[in-house]
Formats: structure tokens, C-alpha cells, sequence
């Protein structure tokens, strides 16, 4: 039995080493992941700088609501600048990715954001859409709270 697992390992090993292969977009979606999670990690630690190391010089930042789309920021220091206040005004405020979805130039993400109130700690939840362009983040989409 030990001798058929570990045929079936290396097995899938090397089916995930040829998939990688034979899929070049597969490790650049991975690399896309793994900058939303840079980015998640510098907003929590209420970097700005960090945060717009991170963006495409023209990203656009913007909040859907059913069928309008409004813009919260656009161009990185726009951006980097909005963030830097946010942080003031809510120094507790953290975020964390609940999942991720990535494909191609897009990764798509469940935050879960959460702060202090004065009666408490609250959270929210919302989907959000990350799109990228030349390894950075060129455009965020962020959809409507859910509680």
C-alpha cells in the first residue's frame, strides 16, 4: 500500500510540473495571487508606499454598484495619497483574503474586512476583481458590501 501512494505522489508531481509547463499563463496567475497577497499584507500594515510599489502607474480603483461604477481613485498617487488617509482615520482597520479565484490577468477575491467601533469589533465581507498589466495591479473593481 505505502508503494502505490508513493508511485500516486510522484505521479501527481509530475502531472502539476507538466500542467505548469504546458500552461505558461498557470505560474503568471500564481504570480498575480501572490501580489494580491503583498497587497492585502501592506494594507494591513497601513503601508501606502508599500501599497503603490505594487500598482500600475495608471491604476484605476473603482466601486460597483449593479449598474453604475464609480471611481475611487485614479493614477498611483492618487491612490497612494487616499490610502494615507484611510489609515488615519481608521488606524484598526485590517483585511483578509477569505479566498481567491485567479485567471489570466485577473484575480478575483472574498475580503473580509474588519475595524473597532465604539461599540465594538465589526466586519464585512466583499468580492472584489484585481486586473493586472505588466506584472502590477492596473485595475480594481470592488462590488457592494455583504454583512
Amino acid at each position: 500500500m505505502t508503494t502505490i501512494n508513493a508511485v500516486r505522489c510522484k505521479l501527481l508531481a509530475l502531472l502539476l510540473c507538466s500542467l505548469s509547463a504546458a500552461a505558461p499563463g498557470f505560474a503568471a496567475d500564481r504570480g498575480h495571487e501572490q501580489q494580491v497577497r503583498r497587497l492585502m499584507a501592506a494594507f494591513n500594515a497601513q503601508d501606502a508606499d508599500a501599497m503603490a510599489a505594487l500598482l500600475h502607474a495608471d491604476i484605476e480603483w473603482f466601486n460597483v454598484r449593479g449598474d453604475k461604477i464609480s471611481t475611487e481613485a485614479r493614477g498611483r498617487t492618487a491612490l497612494r495619497d487616499g490610502m494615507s488617509d484611510y489609515f488615519k482615520s481608521c488606524p484598526s482597520c485590517r483585511s483578509k483574503l477569505a479566498r481567491l479565484i485567479h485567471s489570466g490577468q485577473r484575480v478575483s477575491a472574498v475580503e473580509i474586512a474588519s475595524w473597532e467601533s465604539k461599540t465594538g469589533r465589526r466586519s464585512q465581507r466583499s468580492l472584489s476583481v484585481y486586473e493586472f498589466e505588466q506584472g502590477l495591479i492596473r485595475r480594481v473593481y470592488y462590488f457592494p458590501v455583504e454583512p
